[in-house]
């Protein structure tokens, strides 16, 4: 409960923080200006505005979220949010007024919402840090999953929730019932990593039973039954699978929308575009572009475009997956690669119908026939068209496994709608900030991603 006070007052306290300050400067010197007539009626509207924006925007980031996110998470998700809508209401100012209004002012109220939000919350962190208690848990594991893959999962887990999850145990789902049942009692939660299905439905009902928090991988039927509707033609339940990829009129709005969007987008980044490619050029001399064979809808192949951030000829002693300090990679290519500004030159295969602006990336031909062979279930993740951005690049890593970033993909795909992808468009401004996003494969992991997955998952 004690925690709770903490996250509850921190969320206060960044709140009247950053819209406090919107306010004494709206009310100050853009109000003023904005409006001539309704001056009172007029700022409480923007005010108010402003406060749904900037909260709809938390909420998008999960920037209140202190228990599960790190310090800079949080802080970069609050100045995203307040940074968006400080810009709207200053657009709207100015449009109403019609004349071009100073940025400084604003600019100097981003500066201490941001100052004041990062205090805020390191202090709060510490408070909820010092008060909180990680959980007994036990964490079941498959039985077709090796030590070292058992491992690493729970290495990643402690890595960043260490102070949420003590894995008081550590068994696979063999153990006996009686096992199970007194080490349950022992514990809060429960984590089961790749169960099958029989032993899954006999511990989740168990769980239940106790009333035990658990957490379980899903498979992918699991993710598929997310396209389902409920059909009653009988007093017998009845799930009918909708193929909701294939519905036009929504196939249609996202044509239509990666078009007018693609031509904003193309615009907009001109600059930066042109900035990128003169550095390119500068650097080593070489072709501005790079271009490779990769795999889309119904496994359609296509020339990607990307800025060029490796050497020239990077792969003459064949293909080589990128790994962390990669000698290969230019400066220039660094500091894009870091923020994905690489992937900027795409917007043309999207104007060209080769790619949508969300959806799963597109794999090289070479991974698509490997995972495919590895993994059948891959061959789903192609029906759909391949994307700038997609829910595994949200939620996932670069170097997240083939099978989990098909899990992610599927996620989409069963899911998909024109308010998802402006979602997941949102969400990407946040995760070109996040540098573990786009880290390489580590030199052991080369190994391992295309390692034959199972079928459960």
């Amino acid at each position: 409960m004690k925690s709770k006070r903490v996250t509850h007052t921190a969320k206060a306290l960044v709140m009247l923080w950053n819209i406090g300050l919107f306010a004494f400067i709206w009310c100050a010197y853009y109000n003023r200006n904005a409006f001539q007539t309704y001056y009172v009626l007029g700022g409480i509207i923007s005010i108010i505005i402003y406060i749904f924006i900037y909260n709809g925007l938390c909420n998008l980031y999960n920037a209140f979220r202190i228990a599960s996110s790190s310090i800079a998470e949080m802080v970069i998700s609050q100045a995203i949010s307040f940074s968006i809508a400080d810009l709207i209401l200053y657009v709207e100012g100015n449009l109403i007024r019609n004349r071009y209004t100073s940025f400084i002012p604003g600019l100097i109220i981003v500066i201490l919402q941001t100052l004041g939000t990062a205090l805020i919350i390191t202090m709060s962190k510490r408070v909820f840090m010092s008060c909180v208690q990680p959980q007994k848990t036990l964490l079941l594991i498959g039985s077709w999953v090796s030590k070292d893959e058992a491992d690493r999962f729970k290495e990643r887990i402690l890595k960043k929730y260490n102070h949420l999850f003590d894995f008081k145990y550590v068994e696979y789902e063999t153990i006996t019932q009686a096992v199970f049942e007194e080490k349950l009692s022992e514990c809060c939660a429960v984590i089961m990593y790749g169960l099958s299905v029989e032993y899954r439905r006999v511990y989740m009902q168990q769980c239940i039973d106790e009333r035990k928090i658990f957490y379980f991988t899903p498979r992918i039927e699991d993710i598929i039954l997310q396209g389902c509707s409920t059909r009653h033609l009988l007093d017998t339940p009845l799930m009918k699978y909708d193929y909701v990829y294939e519905d036009k009129k929504k196939l249609n709005s996202k044509r239509i929308f990666d078009i007018v969007f693609g031509i904003f987008f193309a615009i907009f980044f001109a600059p930066a575009m042109l900035i990128i490619s003169l550095a390119i050029k500068i650097e080593d001399g070489g072709p501005v572009f790079f271009r490779q064979k990769r795999c889309t809808k119904d496994g359609e192949v296509f020339d990607i475009i990307k800025f060029r951030s490796m050497v020239v000829n990077a792969e003459k002693k064949g293909i080589q997956p990128t790994i962390n300090s990669d000698p290969r990679i230019t400066k220039v290519g660094n500091i894009i690669r870091k923020y994905r500004l690489d992937e900027l030159p795409q917007v043309f295969n999207i104007l060209a119908g080769d790619m949508t602006f969300v959806g799963p990336r597109p794999e090289r031909v070479e991974h698509v026939e490997l995972y495919t062979k590895e993994l059948p279930e891959f061959k789903y993740r192609m029906k759909v068209k391949a994307g700038l951005t997609g829910y595994a690049q949200i939620f996932g890593k670069y170097n997240t496994s083939a099978f989990d970033k098909l899990r992610l993909d599927l996620l989409y795909i069963e899911n998909q709608s024109l308010g998802l992808d402006i979602r997941i468009i949102l969400l990407t401004l946040k995760v070109m900030f996040r540098g573990e996003s786009t880290e390489g494969f580590e030199k052991e992991m080369v190994h391992l991603m295309n390692k034959r997955s199972q079928k459960v998952g």
